[in-house]
């Protein structure tokens, strides 16, 4: 076996083992989210986070990867040349090319490249995550059938899409190459693809559905609905944490590349900036720290670590996760009591706002270090902090646009398919249960408690 050969068979042993990592995140987010809400709806709760992966694999085999890396063209680390995902969508606009989605690999019809296959896996397990972001925003009322049709909708259509443009040699991933602002848009594992288009799909979600029955007063005043168990939401976070280690240094594609041990090592001290703020936060404003707000706390280090991850040094990602941290806790308030969103599990605060801070602190924090010829730029990732606003510029456009299309997409999708068949239980069904009201068997029969 010839050195690239070996190397492209050491990348393909660390894709795969950080994408099984990044699949037993599932149960992480499943925990956290059953734990954050009610006993009556544990069952239903837990189904949603089991039902989406195999949803999800499906919508994204048949449609998704095709639209999403169907023209990303070369995986050289993985050594695929780029005459097999070579066909984009594209427009031409003031003489630039603007990629938009991708025109082959749908069911891998036809890929025999080993190569093509576990970047397959690795990128749909990420899918996932982003999939089952908006089950704990729109947790406890959401209509069975509503939530198989969404799953659908998230896995073929809107993630693809979008991770298109920043990921698969999209319009926005070459906004560097086409108008030097930068490299750009750049998110290294996620912050903006996976966790942004989560939270602001989640966003979307609760604003059509509503809120809880009895979650508001009549004078708008919040009123706390308790999960039932937040011991099992804090181990959910310990297993998300444990599978951030695939997710952000298998990132690189590359178990050849030692980039991966900074990436570690940031990840690891955004979490823990992030939960120790939070508690202090929560402890000062309270008297006493919140458990649930400490995991969220670690949620959203960790979710604005993503995309910076692989571009700042270890002080940057402390500073970063730290600023996560107080985030989560102001826009959980603000989402509650100002835009009356109910969001049982902070998912829209975690994964949406932290996911919009996370691209936008690598344009501010990037050390000029790592990223030369990401794509297709000459030259090292540089944020403002150290001479580029450029870049700032790029991540800041990245962001705006994210929020714009998915939300906008997804109100559309949520409200349509409300009209049509509406997507939430009757307020009966709610107050019951929805393990009673549409699952077979309930979590926890009362014969033996």
């Amino acid at each position: 076996m010839d050195i690239a050969s070996l190397g492209a068979s050491i990348n393909m042993v660390w894709l795969l083992v950080t994408g099984f990592l990044v699949m037993f995140m599932q149960a992480g987010f499943a925990l956290v989210e059953v734990g954050m809400t009610r006993i009556k709806n544990a069952n239903h709760t837990m189904l949603m986070n089991m039902m989406i992966y195999g949803i999800g694999i499906l919508g994204f085999f048949l449609v998704g990867f095709g639209l999403m890396f169907g023209g990303v063209g070369a995986l050289p680390t993985l050594g695929v040349d780029g005459s097999v995902l070579s066909r984009e969508f594209t427009v031409n606009l003031f003489g630039k090319s603007f990629g938009l989605f991708g025109l082959t690999g749908f069911a891998l019809s036809g890929i025999t490249s080993m190569g093509v296959i576990g970047f397959f896996l690795f990128q749909l397990v990420f899918m996932d995550t982003t999939a089952t972001i908006p089950t704990g925003a729109m947790a406890e009322r959401w209509k069975w059938l509503a939530f198989v049709i969404y799953g659908f909708f998230v896995s073929a259509i809107l993630y693809p899409l979008y991770g298109n443009w920043v990921w698969g040699g999209g319009w926005l991933s070459q906004l560097g190459a086409n108008f030097g602002w930068g490299h750009g848009l750049v998110d290294f594992a996620g912050s903006s693809v996976v966790h942004m288009v989560g939270g602001v799909c989640a966003m979307a979600g609760a604003l059509v559905i509503g809120a809880r029955v009895g979650k508001f007063r009549k004078d708008g005043t919040p009123v706390a609905i308790p999960g039932h168990n937040i011991p099992m939401a804090i181990l959910g976070t310990f297993i998300l944490a444990f599978g951030w280690f695939g997710f952000n240094p298998g990132s690189t594609l590359a178990g050849t590349d030692p980039r991966i041990a900074l990436i570690a090592v940031n990840t690891l001290l955004a979490s823990a900036a992030g939960t120790f703020v939070a508690m202090l936060y929560i402890w000062r404003q309270q008297g006493r720290p919140d458990p649930g707000m400490c995991a969220n706390g670690m949620l959203a280090g960790l979710v604005a670590i993503t995309a910076p991850c692989a571009f700042v040094s270890p002080l940057s990602a402390l500073v970063i996760g730290a600023i996560a941290g107080l985030l989560v806790c102001w826009s959980v308030w603000f989402i509650e009591w100002k835009m009356k969103i109910d969001d049982p599990v902070g998912a829209i605060s975690v994964h949406g706002v932290n996911g919009f801070w996370g691209i936008l602190s690598l344009g501010i924090f990037a050390d000029g270090t790592y990223g030369d010829g990401l794509n297709g730029v000459t030259g090292m990732v540089t944020g403002l902090l150290h001479g580029d606003p450029r870049q700032f510029l790029a991540q800041l456009i990245g962001g705006l646009i994210c929020f714009a299309f998915v939300f906008g997409l997804s109100f559309i999708f949520f409200k349509a398919q409300d009209l049509i068949m509406g997507i939430r239980v009757s307020p009966e069904e709610e107050v019951l249960g929805l393990d009673r009201a549409e699952m077979t068997s309930v979590a926890y029969p009362r014969d033996i408690m």
